[in-house]
């Protein structure tokens, strides 16, 4: 399981929830400014979005869940190799 946008607003929610890389391995960020860091308090590597064709995540979990039909859009490619994409606002979805 990987996540997708190191928003502000899906970093609140994993450390609410308590996520730890034991649970989302990396997230993944197009800015490369976010990249090679860690999300806040629960320490998740953020990876180039790449990183998710190299590893190929049976659920993606979309942070920025405000975007998450643009962001399921451009990750079309790994829906076809058969990852999941989850969102948990307002409501927990998994979108094949």
């Amino acid at each position: 399981m990987a996540g997708y946008g190191a928003a502000a607003k899906g970093n609140t929610l994993l450390n609410y929830a308590g996520v730890r890389p034991d649970l989302l391995s990396f997230v993944c960020d197009a800015a490369e400014a976010k990249q090679g860091k860690f999300m806040p308090g629960s320490h998740i590597p953020i990876l180039p979005p790449a990183a998710l064709a190299e590893n190929r995540p049976d659920y993606v979990v979309i942070l920025p869940w405000n975007i998450a039909a643009e962001v399921r859009a451009q990750l079309d490619h790994l829906a076809t190799e058969g990852t999941q994409f989850v969102t948990a606002v307002p409501e927990l979805r998994i979108m094949p």
